[in-house]
């Protein structure tokens, strides 16, 4: 592991680039001068044509091509420029890239019919049709059609990445260089929609408003659906917290909620949907990208990258991680969440140092190999860079639950030792302090109000004495038992600051019928001890002396996700308000029952 504090000579050069561009003062004006742009239908080989903008430089010379396919809107259509040239893709636009923008099939002008989260067939024939067939025949229409000079990129976050990686399965010769950041992998072990088959609600409900429902191309604006919850979220889904209730608010028929709610478990529609079994043997370098405090695609981020490395044998593989929010790594402002500051100037760096010119290598041939994996953590003001991730010689320690909400390096030895709290759907726990509305911040969120209510758990470490360095996923392993047939466990990862500050670094959920298998749920018999283990998302954090480690365990985080009924159901989606019931939930913290945390730990 290496430190970077100082700017890369690729910064004198770019600033050079910027004074012979004008001066880095990108505008409408000076696209007017320095680039062209035209539209175009592409046609797919079944005959579907996709909506393509090609914004080229005025330049003879033969110069690289970057494209980015979303199901969002490629505006403005007709005259005018899009905003991500004087935005994201600024680097490049000031470097004379050709830069492209597709809609994906079904969406505004492209035609043919949109499919969320389409599957991926790796068995194909040569006219049957995916995204990867669809980025192969783009990039075989752009060779023809522009003055590339042979070398393809393509990049995209959030949805967006999920096209991008797709582009890698193309296996097109030309693609040499994809950036899949914050991308989806896995809608229902992970990222938007599920987390460890649990429903994102409050994110899911809002997201089905304009990409759940039917799109009836063509069009150049979006048409949103009304969104039905009114006033306070966290009462308006109380009010509304069984599935039923939920579909019957909705405005119209939304296709991809109701196989949502049709497909409560790890079967055959979400299999076919992930991307996971097939990312192995990719032949275009990757930059995968993600953020510590990103609240939608950190798994899709972190597993990407994980699967891609694992499974490939090319050796370009990249990974970026920063204490970023949603895409805040293409943010010139970003400084933190809510109480948490990361410092500023992060996103500004990753554009300059680690995104253009892991293209710039890739697609030009100039500047030297990037690093493998390059690190910011929160709590720190350096950047990091390694060849893998998580860094070589990162040791995985066990830290115990103890009676007296002790948290502790040492196993418990009490033969009876536990801890136990009623959870009462009629009184979720907040997904923070003020959950009226959905507010990214929760995820660095202070959660001293959790820390005095009944119905969570807390488990605090002593004073730490020397800074800790945690990098890497978490693990729960956690001995417990129920008073009913099922519930949902939490598991917050908390930073307690000296002036009382606890910020949250991580948590998640994991429902306790899926403890054996996502596809095949199990009723609890309560009272019984069951064992429950599930990993948490990677984290990048450090921790200075002072600070204290806070375990919180609770069973609900609402509405930031669905309520379990706590009652064991075929399909939780179908509860009635009868099936909504209190249930004592126990920790076990004694010999041959211990529940532990494992964390991460840098050694440094």
């Amino acid at each position: 592991m290496k430190n970077t504090t100082g700017i890369l000579i690729l910064s004198v050069l770019l600033t050079l680039s910027f004074i012979c561009h004008g001066n880095g003062q990108i505008d409408t004006r000076w696209l007017e001068a320095n680039y062209t742009k035209r539209e175009a239908m592409v046609e797919m080989r079944d005959g579907i044509k996709l909506y393509t903008a090609i914004y080229e430089p005025a330049t003879k010379k033969k110069r690289p091509v970057l494209m980015v396919r979303t199901p969002y809107s490629c505006s403005p259509y007709g005259n005018g420029w899009a905003s991500d040239l004087t935005g994201t893709m600024e680097q490049f636009v000031l470097n004379e890239y050709i830069i492209v923008f597709q809609n994906v099939r079904g969406r505004f002008l492209s035609e043919g019919t949109f499919e969320n989260v389409r599957p991926y067939n790796p068995h194909k024939t040569a006219t049957e049709t995916d995204e990867a067939s669809d980025a192969y025949d783009t990039i075989e229409w752009l060779l023809k059609n522009t003055r590339s000079n042979g070398k393809v990129g393509i990049t995209g976050m959030s949805y967006p990445g999920f096209y991008a990686t797709m582009s890698a399965l193309s296996g097109h010769p030309a693609l040499k260089a994809v950036s899949p950041q914050a991308p989806i992998l896995d809608w229902y072990k992970g990222d938007d929609v599920h987390h460890n088959g649990a429903l994102m609600l409050t994110d899911s409900y809002s997201f089905g408003q304009y990409m759940f429902k039917r799109h009836n191309n063509p069009m150049v604006k979006e048409h949103r659906l009304p969104y039905p919850v009114k006033g306070n979220s966290y009462d308006w889904f109380l009010e509304h917290k069984d599935g039923t209730s939920l579909t019957a608010a909705l405005a119209d028929t939304m296709k991809f909620w109701n196989e949502i709610m049709s497909h409560p478990h790890y079967d055959s529609f979400w299999q076919e949907r992930s991307l996971e079994q097939h990312l192995k043997d990719i032949q275009p370098a990757i930059l995968v990208t993600g953020g510590t405090f990103d609240t939608d695609d950190c798994y899709g981020a972190v597993n990407t990258y994980r699967l891609i490395r694992d499974n490939s044998t090319n050796g370009s593989v990249h990974f970026a991680y920063g204490p970023w929010c949603h895409g805040c790594w293409h943010s010139k402002t970003y400084k933190g969440l809510g109480q948490a500051d990361f410092g500023s100037g992060t996103g500004e760096y990753f554009m300059k140092n680690i995104e253009y010119p892991f293209f710039r290598h890739y697609l030009e041939g100039k500047g030297g190999k990037p690093e493998q994996v390059y690190i910011r953590m929160s709590g720190d003001s350096l950047w990091h860079t390694s060849e893998s991730w998580p860094f070589p010689g990162t040791e995985y320690v066990p830290a115990y639950l103890n009676r007296n909400g002790m948290l502790s390096l040492d196993m418990p030895s009490d033969s009876c030792s536990s801890s136990a709290y009623i959870s009462d759907p009629s009184a979720p726990v907040p997904f923070m302090q003020d959950a009226s509305k959905r507010d990214r911040a929760y995820m660095a969120a202070d959660q001293s109000f959790a820390s005095h209510r009944n119905d969570v758990l807390t488990f605090t470490s002593a004073c730490l004495q020397v800074p800790v360095m945690l990098g890497g996923p978490i693990r729960a392993e956690l001995a417990l038992s129920l008073g009913t047939t099922d519930a949902d466990i939490v598991v917050k990862l908390i930073d307690v600051h000296p002036d009382g500050y606890q910020m949250l670094l991580r948590a998640d959920v994991f429902p306790i019928r899926y403890r054996h298998s996502l596809s095949s749920p199990e009723p609890v018999k309560p009272g019984e001890i069951t064992h429950v283990s599930f990993t948490m998302n990677d984290i990048a954090h450090k921790m200075n002396p002072g600070h204290r480690i806070m375990i919180q365990i609770q069973s609900s985080w609402f509405p930031l996700v669905y309520m379990n009924p706590q009652t064991f159901m075929p399909n939780i989606y179908e509860a009635s308000d009868g099936d909504y019931v209190k249930s004592e939930v126990t920790i076990y913290h004694q010999a041959g029952n211990a529940s532990r945390i494992i964390l991460p730990v840098v050694r440094q």
